[in-house]
């Protein structure tokens, strides 16, 4: 009796051996294949891009010929845009997220405004593009502005943030609340001292993934208006703009053979922009970790 159960053990531990190695050898064959793919995409940027890729190009305007093209006006304009996104967005995303895990009571309510939220995440960016046109363009009057822009993006990202916020504050934990609590804090300081410092490098992480996917969409700044090329930078929030996705946009519709090499390099410039944008966040989690 003891002979056989102690074989049926052993033919369980051997399935679940040959499974485990199974599984891992499609994990590892399904990376493997988007690294060769993402390696690919690199090699084929680089190799067309960098010829087009130096000081003038950083410092030029839109121009009718591939060798006199540059990029500074896009560059200019989705920084600015990812500066009125990280204001709104993030002050807005983190603050809705401490109320709906701090304040908001636990009901049916709070639950369906959750369960939207997260539905929220998944909606197509165009369909925030024609939200944007309609609130911020005709509504409110900003017109084919650069705010208008940058308030249709943050409606974009918002859910993205107020979730990975959200994640963040619930793993925090709960000893060190009621540390706080214990030492006669309110609960306001105990957010603002306790809660937020131990939530902050997800909220970072979660942040800077939002504004890596606004600045790279293109989609709704065409709908509220952004200019394929203009020849100057904004002058203010209310003036033209355009942004690097929809400068490498434009020129690869181009049909002359150039235009696709103008704008890898295009790609080239914005992959650094998203590489540094990822490094400072990685930066500033790390220094936040080592306090928690």
């Amino acid at each position: 009796m003891l002979q056989k159960q102690q074989e049926k053990w052993q033919k369980r531990v051997t399935k679940r051996v040959w499974l485990n190695k199974v599984f891992h050898s499609l994990f590892f064959a399904a990376t493997t294949v988007g690294l060769i793919f993402l390696a690919l995409l690199l090699y084929r940027i680089l190799t067309q891009g960098i010829s087009y890729l130096d000081l003038d190009f950083l410092q030029g305007f839109p121009a009718p010929y591939p060798e006199e093209a540059g990029i500074l006006a896009g560059l200019v304009g989705s920084l600015y845009i990812i500066t009125i996104v990280a204001i709104f967005a993030i002050v807005i995303g983190v603050s809705t997220a401490l109320y709906l895990e701090e304040y908001a009571k636990k009901n049916r309510f709070t639950r369906f405004i959750q369960s939207n939220i997260q539905n929220l995440a998944g909606v197509p960016s165009i369909v925030f593009g024609l939200l944007g046109l309609t609130l911020f363009v005709y509504i409110l009057h900003l017109g084919y502005s650069l705010l208008a822009g940058g308030l249709t993006m943050s409606l974009l990202v918002l859910p993205i943030i107020v979730v990975a916020s959200q994640e963040s504050i619930r793993a925090v934990p709960n000893f060190l609340k009621e540390a706080s609590y214990g030492m006669g804090a309110t609960k306001w300081q105990t957010i603002v001292r306790v809660v937020l410092p131990a939530a902050l490098p997800g909220i970072i992480t979660g942040s800077i993934l939002a504004l890596s996917r606004a600045i790279g969409e293109t989609a709704p700044l065409l709908v509220v208006g952004a200019a394929a090329a203009i020849y100057t930078l904004p002058d203010s929030l209310l003036g033209s703009y355009t942004a690097m996705p929809i400068q490498i946009y434009s020129w690869i519709s181009r049909p002359q053979e150039e235009w696709p090499l103008v704008a890898a390099a295009g790609i080239i410039v914005l992959l650094v922009v998203l590489l540094l944008m990822n490094t400072i966040a990685v930066l500033i989690r790390n220094k936040f970790k080592k306090r928690y």
